[in-house]
């Protein structure tokens, strides 16, 4: 079988759910696949220099094959005619398309150009159907909606989300769509720092609870619950040091004004802003911290979640983390609402009870190895595939 990935960037800047597609490449390759991954050099909307890599030509990676391509004549929207000219000349060599992104025109385009080329194609939304995430650019997003991603959304073989709840609540223009549910995967290197170490890195004491936020740094994520969480949680005398990693080079005003909110509260001095992690001390923070928190208002998977549960972590989310009805169930942690006041009391559970910490850590590390690792998502994607191109 040979499979297209088509996304708009790999970028870190972009955050998880656009690097998830390096994941998924590589372990479709690892059962057989044959699959080329088309993308552009885009690398952040601030300003930032593209990727420095190879341009039009195939790059050997992790048994898959990726092509990168200028961004032209509209850097801003990572967009590409020389992805759409490479498409249309060798879409008839594959069997299958699968393009992450709405909302993009590259994969607005690339849609358009299979159905014309009668490629199948699946679409991954990456969360952007939420009804929340549409409230932005509200009227924008309705235009788009149903004038390009309404005829590309019915003329999908399937429409692929990362959560029972993600497809719920996502809106489809009116179109009618096939479903499918598949969670993303989670590879946490098998090579782990010692026990404690990040901790004495960091000068947090081994005794002392750590909860930790790793995140990108968006209102989304909420931060505004958060820290007002905290707040009420040191003044009622709770012992905790809380982390806050991550940054937002799309947005660094806002990345800013949450430090100064921080610098300037009653939780300063039990704060390490750590800005962007990865490797050892990505990994070193996930193990060592005793609860991982992420209260968004909305998130389509929440890989964060996936990659603390498993690591071991208990972890803390709201309802808009929309894996928290299989968090709950597998009882890997704690889930509230949108609300300053329970969160603090979800949080205050957590501290309270190291062995229950533990208990539920052990449970969620259980569940995510079952359902979040990367072969166990290539398979069920084979499987889906298969069915689909079956149809056709």
């Amino acid at each position: 079988m040979r499979v297209l990935q088509i996304v708009p960037s790999v970028s870190l800047v972009y955050g998880g759910p656009s690097q998830m597609v390096l994941g998924l490449s590589a372990a479709l390759a690892a059962e057989g696949i044959e699959v080329t991954l088309l993308t552009t050099n885009t690398n952040g909307d601030a300003g930032q220099p593209p990727l420095e890599v190879p341009l039009a030509q195939p790059i050997e990676q992790n048994g898959y094959q990726i092509l990168y391509f200028p961004c032209s004549p509209f850097r801003r929207y990572k967009f590409s005619l020389d992805l759409l000219q490479w498409l249309r000349l060798h879409s008839k060599e594959y069997d299958l398309a699968h393009i992450h992104a709405l909302f993009s025109p590259i994969s607005t385009a690339a849609a358009y150009l299979a159905k014309s080329r009668s490629l199948p194609y699946i679409l991954r939304p990456l969360g952007t159907l939420d009804p929340a995430d549409l409230r932005k650019k509200k009227l924008l997003k309705q235009i788009y909606g149903y004038l390009w991603e309404r005829p590309n959304l019915a003329g999908a073989a399937a429409i692929h989300f990362t959560s029972q709840q993600e497809a719920k609540i996502s809106e489809r223009f009116g179109a009618k769509t096939k479903d499918l549910v598949i969670s993303l995967g989670v590879q946490l290197p098998e090579k782990r720092p010692v026990a404690g170490a990040i901790r004495q890195q960091l000068g947090i004491a081994q005794n002392c609870p750590l909860l930790l936020f790793m995140s990108r740094l968006d209102p989304k994520k909420g931060l505004d619950l958060l820290i007002p969480a905290l707040e009420q949680l040191q003044r009622d005398g709770l012992d905790f040091h809380f982390v806050l990693a991550g940054s937002n080079p799309q947005d660094p005003d806002y990345e800013r004004r949450i430090e100064e909110i921080i610098k300037t509260s009653v939780i300063a001095s039990r704060t390490t802003i750590t800005g962007f992690v990865a490797g050892e001390m990505k990994l070193g923070l996930l193990q060592d911290a005793d609860l991982f928190v992420l209260p968004s208002y909305y998130e389509n998977f929440g890989i964060a979640v996936a990659e603390a549960m498993t690591a071991g972590t208990a972890v803390v989310i709201s309802h808009g983390v929309h894996i928290w009805p299989e968090v709950s169930s597998c009882e890997a942690g704690w889930v509230c609402s949108c609300e300053v006041k329970e969160l603090t009391a979800k949080l205050r559970l957590g501290l309270a009870d190291k062995d229950e910490r533990e208990k539920r850590g052990l449970k969620g590390k259980n569940y995510a190895l079952e359902y979040y690792s990367w072969r166990a998502i290539a398979l069920q994607t084979i499987a889906a595939y298969t069915s689909l191109l079956s149809e056709h």
